[in-house]
């Protein structure tokens, strides 16, 4: 115990626990995917903005001015706003911008747009959730949404979860080992072992320079359930041995357990080394995160665990009435009702969705979700832009080309999946408000608008020299259609309109090409896993036909799993996509500690070494498996 409460001490000291959640969620910033995103950048800047959503009693906006201003001058006031709009600051009766940021379907509420900087969201957040809170009241209900929100949100989601469900997770798996084995030396070995392998993982983890990610938070709770998978089998063989000699009792549960645990370790390996193919950063920081997790808790397993077990456990000095699992496959009847039960979750497979909507991430009822569910009802909440030029080269000033502008501007609000729409030709509009500003030529009311008299507006629409043109769209996230045809649509609309699509970015961009990404890495991923298995399961059974047999078993696992989502309606999303690789893994686990026993069976002589070694595996295997559903269950 006193080397899990050094490593605990350890972690406090020298890990960080705070969750690190970048702006573009799916990739990291040099991932090729974010070239779009980068380039669009470079040649349209403008920073981030943050959307607070401010609703009043009735539908009397108006007659709270006075509180919306007040709250507009504390929000500008935060030190990381660069610059923001109201209803104060700006009249969206006369100015199509205006009108279309600040107005909501509601009419008793409007938004507050601000302008941020590059400031850590876990700073910027709470200084504006300070100014917020001081003027929230029954007569004014605000809600906070934009990138830096969503940021912060779901890395303070994930810290609560990494305190608050990885100590669930410690003392219901204390509680099932204590009701499992009822003996308080392999209750508090187990537990021991366990926070050592956790520490040394995360300090290990922390000392690569990988910090909690989007998907590691929970990595608490995996490297946990993987050191219990090896000290529940050498469990079960310490006890099924008899005698008083505890050094030989100790090396023959080892020499027992050693070989199916390393080859099962080797699977788990394998299992996170194949996210590490993955395109997506998260994923990629899983794959390293576990495959250090998995030989950290094989090590521990071995040399912490036995140091307790050989010490302090009871153990057995006369043949007594071991608990043994019947055989359950001497009836076909089983056998068939396997294949239906798999087949029956397979069936599942076509209804996969691996485009899930951003709101999906979040829990439904959470502030998170509501806030974002609002914005996006009001016009959208996942960006997209889409550069555009003249085809042939030319400006977007000329004569010819302006009108296809507009008529693209038209053509993107009438479709259904968009909601607010920016470009050049309703920054122009906004131009033409200024008195005797209508005079002027399209040219020189860019030029207006790119100036400081304007906030320099133009420049995140339109390069310098007027050749290209960004249109800024927010997208709807409630409409059901995916995100692939959407954009196949709307560059139909760019060609229509006699013009030509250069660039498409943006996070509803991005979540698409996760969700291609995704579809591709579970067929890549679980191909390449299953045939690294067919060798694995070759050298574990040294028998062809119990190789294949157990390959094919292992192939269920992860068309279950996966049928299993798409009958229960779970998108595969960042999230949840590992989730087949790892269940293919662990599935393996069981699998070869029971087919090691097999063969030493028959290596012995044994008549029937299938019915025996699921007799005698059977216990533990049940065991992994209900510590195992229960661990992964509490989230």
């Amino acid at each position: 115990m006193g080397s899990a409460a050094l490593g605990v001490i350890a972690v406090l000291i020298f890990v960080d626990l705070s969750p690190r959640v970048q702006g573009d969620f799916f990739f990291a910033h040099d991932d090729p995917q974010m070239q779009a995103a980068r380039e669009v950048a470079d040649a349209f800047p403008g920073g981030a903005q943050l959307i607070l959503r401010a609703t009043v009693p009735g539908a009397d906006v108006a007659g709270h001015r006075k509180e919306i201003g007040e709250l507009t001058d504390g929000l500008l006031a935060v030190d990381g706003v660069e610059g923001g709009f109201s209803i104060t600051t700006d009249d969206p009766e006369n100015s199509p911008l205006f009108e279309r940021i600040l107005r909501t379907r509601d009419p008793g509420a409007t938004n507050i747009v601000l302008q941020v900087d590059g400031t850590d969201p876990e700073l910027l957040l709470p200084r504006i959730e300070a100014v917020v809170d001081t003027h929230e009241s029954d007569q004014l209900s605000i809600v906070i949404s934009g990138v830096p929100a969503i940021v912060e949100m779901v890395r303070r989601s994930l810290y609560r979860d990494l305190i608050v469900f990885s100590s669930a997770a410690i003392l219901v798996f204390a509680l099932l080992i204590g009701i499992i084995y009822r003996e308080v030396a392999i209750v508090a070995g187990t537990i021991a072992t366990c926070l050592v392998s956790v520490s040394a993982t995360l300090l290990i983890v922390q000392a690569l320079g990988m910090g909690i990610g989007l998907l590691t938070a929970n990595l608490v709770t995996i490297v946990f359930v993987l050191t219990l998978s090896h000290v529940v089998f050498l469990t079960a063989n310490w006890r099924s041995a008899v005698g008083t000699d505890r050094p030989i009792l100790m090396r023959d549960a080892l020499s027992k357990t050693l070989e199916g645990s390393f080859w099962s370790m080797t699977t788990t390996f394998l299992g996170f080394a194949s996210l590490l193919i993955a395109t997506a950063q998260p994923l990629r920081e899983l794959g390293m995160a576990g495959m250090v997790g998995t030989l950290i808790a094989f090590t521990t397993a071995y040399v912490v665990y036995p140091s307790v077990l050989g010490k302090w456990a009871r153990v057995q000095a006369t043949l007594g009435s071991n608990v043994r699992i019947p055989s359950l496959g001497r009836g076909k009847g089983t056998v068939w009702g396997a294949v239906f039960l798999f087949g029956s979750l397979s069936l599942g497979l076509p209804q996969l969705d691996t485009d899930p909507s951003l709101l999906a991430y979040f829990a439904p009822g959470s502030e998170l979700r509501e806030g974002l569910a609002l914005v996006d009802s009001d016009g959208g909440s996942s960006t997209l832009d889409i550069v555009v030029s003249v085809p042939g080269g030319g400006t977007v000033t000329s004569r010819e080309a302006y009108p296809r502008f507009d008529a693209l501007q038209s053509e993107f609000e009438a479709d259904s999946a968009v909601g607010v729409v920016l470009s050049p030709t309703v920054i122009v509009d906004h131009a033409r408000t200024i008195p005797l500003a209508g005079l002027f030529p399209v040219e020189t009311l860019l030029d207006l608008a790119s100036s400081d008299a304007l906030g320099s507006i133009a420049l995140g629409f339109v390069t310098p020299d007027r050749d290209r043109v960004r249109y800024s769209l927010r997208m709807r996230e409630r409409v059901e259609e995916p995100r692939e045809e959407v954009m196949a649509r709307l560059t139909e609309k760019v060609e229509e309109a006699g013009l030509h699509t250069e660039t498409i970015a943006g996070l509803y961009d991005l979540q698409a090409q996760l969700a291609r990404l995704i579809a591709s890495s579970l067929r890549i991923g679980i191909g390449g896993l299953l045939m690294l298995f067919l060798g694995i399961s070759l050298i574990v059974a040294r028998s062809g036909f119990t190789a294949v047999a157990m390959w094919v078993c292992l192939g269920v696992v992860p068309l279950a799993t996966l049928g299993t989502f798409g009958h229960a309606r779970i998108a595969i999303d960042i999230i949840t996509s590992p989730a087949a690789n790892i269940a293919l893994a662990i599935g393996a686990d069981s699998m070869i500690h029971l087919v090691i026993r097999v063969r030493r069976l028959a290596a012995r002589g044994v008549s029937s070494p299938w019915a025996d070694g699921v007799a005698q595996i059977g216990r533990p295997v049940m065991s992994a498996s209900t510590i195992i559903c229960v661990g992964f269950g509490i989230f």
